[in-house]
């Protein structure tokens, strides 16, 4: 690829209202992404060469790998999926994912710091050997100051921490993307969910939420009318999953997993790769949900049991992120580019009752990136203050932070400088607004950094 294309929560209706301006726009989705600069106008170099930003932008790198945090264990490495939720004295509690399996993790060389943890606090022990190194760190941070307080992991022993997604009461589902069954180096089989109260001072019980499945999670976002939960699996020919719980806002005690079929459309190919199947941009599509059952099941095979049963076809679901009413995701290979799909979904007044066959719920195909200079395989995304859709890229070649409007106009928000010796940056991740909307969050992957960004962002 060419060099020369080179927040969450202060309250759910403070994020509800952020996202109003979305809400109206995406009543007519765009019907073809273009190019534009943006109101922040182009990028500028990093002289450092860590991010370029637009002109009177500005960064903070906090939080970077092997780092001692404040709890005496180390910053794990690829720091991924993020939220970021109002804490005390108006600070900014940001919940951090770590893709990893069992290398780069906190305990440190040989896992001399593993004892450091209460045994009851680690999902896997890995026997004591190979214990797993995923899970989620917390961080304290004062957006007033743009410093970093204080950091420490807060979920441990857990694979492949990628993405998931915030609660409207204030916690951090974290999904593992690893459907891994137990062997000589895992004591436990893998690819759940776990939720992590933003509240949390230091490790939280492992509960592995079984109900939600047990497959190759991604995201994860709730409808906060009605409680229910929907996720992303991040396989080529992957499922829309929602989770109906038995107790809304009490995701432990159990619930029924379906997945998503399109109405009129049984086992619908969404991702546009052949002529018959073709999903044109913009136009809603009415849909209905049906029942998993042996959802915990060690076979791995809950998509293809789907599918045969009708459900829709995804290409790599990722980010995914709700907002006034809506929920939007990306597939981030999908399309005849291979270059990219965001998915909107409108749940029914009657979300998760008996009522919502008389009031459907619709998915429309928001946009589909025509070509990898236009938007180069999505992945982590949030709702802006102002209404717009920040993606983050994770592509060949550079990767952006991309915003795109309301009419379909893509401008770069922020490009990751640092590249190997083949001219390739590693993707960005978790990107998420403080709640007092001054500062955009990030990661930067391959370098293991947390960035803070701050500049004159719309009110």
């Amino acid at each position: 690829m060419s060099r020369s294309r080179r927040f969450f929560l202060k309250s759910a209706a403070a994020f509800g209202a952020g996202a109003v301006g979305l809400r109206r726009a995406v009543t007519r989705p765009a019907r073809a992404l273009r190019r534009a600069t943006g109101e922040f106008g182009r990028l500028l170099p990093d002289p450092s060469g860590v991010l370029d930003l637009p002109d009177r932008f500005s960064y903070t790198l906090f939080s970077r790998y092997g780092e001692t945090m404040d709890d005496g264990l180390i910053v794990p490495a690829a720091h991924d999926g993020m939220a970021a939720f109002p804490g005390e004295d108006g600070k900014t509690v940001l919940v951090r994912n770590h893709e990893l399996i069992l290398d780069g993790g906190p305990f440190g060389p040989d896992n001399a710091l593993l004892s450091k943890v209460d045994p009851a606090k680690v999902f896997d022990r890995g026997y004591g050997r190979t214990p797993s190194a995923g899970g989620t760190t917390t961080l304290v941070f004062d957006t007033r100051t743009q410093e970093l307080e204080r950091h420490f992991l807060s979920l441990v022993g857990t694979t492949r921490n990628c993405a998931g997604g915030p609660t409207p009461w204030g916690s951090w589902v974290t999904c593992e993307e690893y459907p891994k069954l137990a062997d000589q180096q895992h004591e436990r089989d893998h690819g759940w969910c776990f939720e992590v109260p933003s509240s949390a001072t230091g490790p939280v019980d492992p509960v592995p939420l079984t109900a939600m499945g047990r497959f190759n999670h991604e995201a994860f976002a709730v409808d906060e009318p009605s409680g229910v939960v929907y996720m992303t699996e991040d396989e080529p020919d992957s499922l829309l999953y929602r989770f109906v719980p038995d107790v809304p806002g009490e995701l432990a005690q159990g619930g029924q997993l379906q997945a998503l079929r399109v109405r009129d459309a049984s086992s619908l190919d969404t991702r546009n790769r052949h002529d018959y199947t073709r999903v044109p941009e913009g136009e809603p599509m009415e849909v209905s949900w049906i029942d998993l059952d042996d959802v915990e099941s060690r076979e791995g095979n809950l998509r293809y049991r789907g599918f045969l049963a009708g459900a829709a076809r995804f290409s790599r679901g990722e980010g995914m992120w709700a907002g006034a009413g809506e929920i939007f995701f990306a597939a981030t290979d999908g399309g005849a580019a291979r270059a990219g799909q965001i998915w909107r979904y409108e749940p029914s007044r009657d979300e998760g009752t008996r009522g919502e066959r008389k009031s459907r719920a619709t998915l429309t195909l928001f946009a589909e990136s025509p070509h990898r200079r236009m938007i180069d395989m999505c992945d982590n995304l949030t709702v802006s203050p102002w209404g717009d859709l920040v993606l983050c890229e994770d592509g060949g070649g550079d990767n952006f932070l991309v915003g795109v409007t309301r009419k379909g106009d893509i401008y770069p928000l922020a490009r990751n400088a640092r590249v190997d010796e083949q001219g390739n940056s590693r993707e960005l991740a978790g990107a998420c607004f403080s709640p007092d909307g001054s500062t955009l969050f990030c990661n930067l992957q391959g370098s293991s950094v947390t960035v803070a960004i701050t500049g004159p962002w719309p009110t």
